[in-house]
């Protein structure tokens, strides 16, 4: 007897899914996309109005012929690919390379495997939306157009296999600006004051901090003279209660924040176990389980029943009191991932803890996060008790601030960060308007202001999300090949770019700024999103798109060839051929070469010298890099001599500790943080003499 046929991206997905149709149907998997651009040759002809050119993906033949057997069989094919615009091209592709005919297939698709939600699917059955397709169409047209025109020139002026992306390119120059942001901030000094009081009747001391601001050493001093025959007196004791909004529940920017935060995931792990945890898992007593919704979204929403669910289970395991008085779903703007709701579990009774024994720890630990976070988003807000004491000695005035947990709402099962600038006072009662407190001491410091923290992962993709620079879908594949291309490189959490990211960057900067514009790239997911809602024929952007890139192209390789330097010559010889090495430039870094090549193929370490020598053995300072490709600064005498210095050495010595002074900006600043001494850096005429 013929079954109906339902076919999936992955053989998880499928399993999880047959368990609920039964008998009647059958369900395998495509093993994600089937058909694609060729890699071998740009696959989209501009002459014949951009028609994309698909070809069977290389070791897909086997599981076609295996899909069409299947098909040959069925009654019904119920296409269910993800509900997205990719999942909508694979569809559509498996459509055409199966070749079904039109009335003997339809489009499936549901935001949670779950029973109920499979079988609405298919009671709700619908035609492909070739508007969601056009729309991945357009996407992949427009990337491998950038990718296609503009990477030869990449490996023309630096080395071959580099490539330039839409995205990427835009995000690699994020980081690019903010590592030169960091490279050119110039620390500003400034002081904090703290006066500690004793209360009558209390004999521990309450440190209160100045009100105002205090740019060095003098000021404070002055400050503190001042007020040391003063009165310090409480003007103002204020109460209050002070509220903190449970988070909403996570969308795909936010889940890779938090994952990258708390779990010190990669984006691209993240998304990996999250898709697990969607397609089904093994579970005991339970089998193949889809545990989270989609996991590629942009909503905050929610489902009436999952709502209910959630609000019903709270008051069984926490009490009435802590259920969210109205909907926590937030409004963020029509997008086509906004279709679906947030990402959240599909069974709110199965807890994490019911989990630990058939999830791996990772799974584990996501599943936890996803699951907590939802359930604190239908909790009522943290209260918190507030007292804030102020303090006048003459014309200044000091504060002292505390807040305690009065009722812990979503706090009981998702705790956010410790609050910041709170002030621990032992018994707030003791403090009564108009009562002189005693100054026990002062305590004065002297800060700098800190530069802007480095991209991690999660600020990344927060970034690109707040800019509208990709779609969830594009974010962790987007860091991905930045990292693989050792364009940038990460440790400890931070994204660094690397030589060969700077490289890159300059080019895209000098040839193709419109192409790394941020608005620009803004724009162009605006267009896609309308191409979605079948406002515009995606050809119609393609073709505006294309006569600005070619423009740029063309005279790219003009420029590119005006501004090309010779292999700068070294003062190494060559130790096989007697010719003067030259400097080239690889993808880690620069490196020296024999200019006989190819009939001399030798080739040296370069070391770039600083002028300056090194702190401890007195040999020459060279710029080295990492194994990641970061750049530093370390002693040519290596490993005899093992200094170096993220920062670049000066040749100048702090006088007032004697320790080397490092280069930041237009100034030098002593290499021992506890000396803390500052000089302006002297120019090029001032070092010469």
């Amino acid at each position: 007897m013929a079954k109906n046929l339902v076919i999936v991206e992955s053989p998880a997905k499928a399993k999880t899914i047959k368990k609920f149709l039964g008998k009647d149907y059958e369900v395998i998997a495509s093993y994600g996309h089937v058909r694609d651009l060729p890699k071998s040759s740009m696959g989209v002809n501009p002459e014949d109005d951009f028609e994309p050119h698909y070809i069977t993906i290389r070791g897909k033949g086997e599981v076609l012929a295996s899909l069409r057997k299947e098909v040959k069989k069925a009654k019904k094919i119920y296409l269910a690919t993800d509900p997205d615009r990719e999942g909508e091209a694979i569809s559509y592709h498996l459509a055409i390379a199966l070749k079904l005919p039109e009335k003997s297939y339809q489009r499936i698709t549901f935001n949670e495997i779950t029973k109920n939600a499979v079988k609405e699917s298919i009671k709700n059955a619908r035609e492909i939306d070739m508007n969601l397709v056009d729309a991945q169409q357009a996407r992949r047209v427009l990337d491998r157009l950038v990718g296609y025109e503009i990477s030869p020139l990449l490996w023309q002026k630096v080395k071959r296999g580099l490539s330039a992306g839409r995205v990427q390119s835009v995000a690699l120059k994020m980081i690019c600006d903010r590592e030169n942001e960091i490279s050119a901030f110039i620390p500003e000094e400034y002081w904090t004051l703290d006066s500690l009081l004793q209360c009558p009747g209390n004999k521990g001391e309450t440190a209160f901090h100045y009100v105002g601001d205090i740019k060095n050493q003098e000021e404070a001093e002055k400050i503190m003279k001042d007020l040391e025959k003063k009165d310090f007196i409480v003007s103002e004791v204020k109460e209050g209660t002070r509220t903190r909004k449970a988070p909403l529940p996570f969308t795909t920017s936010t889940l890779q924040q938090d994952a990258s935060s708390r779990l010190n995931m990669a984006t691209s792990k993240t998304m990996s176990l999250a898709q697990q945890l969607y397609e089904g898992v093994e579970v005991k007593g339970r089998g193949s389980v889809g545990l989270i919704t989609y996991l590629r979204t942009d909503s905050v929403r929610v489902s009436a029943e999952a709502d209910e669910a959630a609000r019903s289970f709270i008051k069984e395991k926490y009490g009435e009191e802590y259920i969210a008085d109205a909907s926590a779903d937030g409004n963020k703007g029509k997008r086509i991932q906004d279709a679906h709701e947030a990402i959240r579990p599909t069974y709110i009774d199965i807890t994490p803890e019911s989990l630990k024994d058939s999830l791996p720890r990772d799974l584990f630990r996501l599943y936890q996060l996803i699951y907590n976070r939802f359930l604190a988003s239908r909790m009522k807000p943290a209260v918190y008790k507030t007292c804030a004491i102020t303090v006048k000695a003459g014309e200044e005035k000091f504060k002292a601030t505390t807040s305690s947990l009065s009722f812990s709402g979503f706090m009981e099962v998702y705790a956010m960060n410790s609050e910041e600038n709170d002030d621990k006072i032992k018994n707030t009662l003791l403090f009564k308007e108009g009562s002189v407190l005693t100054l026990a001491r002062f305590d004065s410091k002297q800060h700098f202001t800190a530069a802007p923290s480095h991209f991690t992962e999660a600020l990344l993709v927060r970034t690109m999300e707040e800019n509208g620079i990709g779609r969830p879908s594009t974010y962790a594949p987007t860091i991905g090949t930045i990292l693989n291309r050792r364009y940038i490189v990460k440790e400890n959490k931070n994204l660094y770019v690397t030589e060969l990211g700077e490289a890159v960057n300059g080019i895209m900067e000098k040839a193709f700024p419109v192409i790394i514009d941020t608005e620009f790239t803004a724009n162009m997911e605006s267009l896609l999103d309308k191409i979605g809602e079948g406002v515009i024929a995606w050809k119609v952007v393609v073709r505006n798109f294309y006569p600005d890139l070619d423009s740029a192209v063309k005279n790219a390789e003009k420029v590119l060839e005006n501004v090309h330097i010779a292999d700068e010559v070294s003062d190494t010889v060559c130790d096989e051929c007697g010719r003067m090495m030259v400097i080239k430039y690889g993808p880690h870094g620069k490196f020296l070469a024999c200019p006989g090549f190819p009939e001399c193929r030798n080739t040296k370490p370069y070391y770039e010298k600083i002028g300056v020598a090194c702190p401890k053995c007195g040999n020459e300072l060279i710029t080295r890099l990492s194994q990641k490709g970061r750049r530093y600064y370390g002693c040519l005498g290596y490993p005899e001599c093992d200094f170096m210095s993220w920062a670049k050495p000066a040749k100048d010595k702090c006088p007032e500790c004697g320790s080397y002074m490092v280069e930041k900006g237009s100034k030098l600043f002593c290499s021992n943080q506890e000396c803390g001494f500052v000089i302006p850096k002297k120019n090029e005429e001032e070092q010469g003499k």
